[in-house]
């Protein structure tokens, strides 16, 4: 349990870090491409290859993988209080982190692609990245609010009944839970999946913490 709890609260820290470090790399590189056509956009891609191939990999696959790993540990920690929706919740998460890494090698081989496609045809690449974009987007959206928004409420409002955790931080995953989920309107998706994608590295920051004084006060009983 001790072990678990120590490897949950690395891996929310580490989740935390990447969507820090994938906010700043992205809105460097890719902050003007709204303003871009398709073959200016797939031209920004023959420049910045190495690094983006680095940051998507980061982004979606190790993000991924260390989901997966705090998705378990959670489920450790509170399965005794609320079985049932921890399962869900796990279930949720799991596949939050499958497509998270499906999102990742999409845009990674789509991107390799589209960059050989353009030193021959640059017009035809821009094409092929507009397909690719709409599918990387729509798993990434999945990825974001309509799969993250329900795992962040489960996880909390099974913490609230199971009296885990500290009640302010299962409260502010209740409400970004909820956040997450009410993005799925149109017209609140924007605002809502801001206050979702910020909010939520403040919940992972507090919720590594917790974790961590948890395992070292474990350790600390049993010696």
């Amino acid at each position: 349990m001790n072990n678990s709890e120590k490897m949950g609260a690395i891996a929310a820290l580490c989740m935390a870090a990447v969507y820090l470090i994938a906010m700043v790399g992205y809105l460097l590189v890719l902050g003007t491409l709204g303003d871009f056509d398709a073959v200016q956009k797939v031209a920004l891609l023959v420049d910045n290859q190495s690094f983006l191939y680095i940051l998507n990999l980061i982004a979606y696959v190790i993000a991924g993988l260390v989901m997966v790993v705090l998705a378990l540990a959670l489920y450790e920690r509170l399965k005794a209080g609320s079985p049932a929706m921890m399962q869900i919740a796990t279930i949720i998460g799991l596949i939050w982190a499958t497509v998270l890494i499906a999102s990742g090698l999409i845009r990674n081989f789509g991107m390799g692609s589209v960059v050989d496609l353009y030193s021959t045809d640059p017009s035809q690449a821009g094409m092929v990245w507009l397909a690719i974009e709409s599918v990387f987007e729509g798993l990434s959206c999945a990825t974001g609010e309509i799969l993250g928004g329900p795992w962040v409420l489960l996880v909390s409002w099974a913490a609230l009944r199971g009296g885990e955790l500290p009640k302010a931080l299962n409260y502010l995953g209740v409400v970004l839970g909820v956040a997450g989920i009410l993005s799925i309107i149109p017209a609140l998706f924007l605002m809502l999946a801001i206050v979702f994608g910020m909010g939520k590295i403040v919940w992972l920051i507090w919720l590594g913490i917790v974790m961590l004084r948890s395992s070292q006060s474990a350790e600390v009983s049993i010696t």
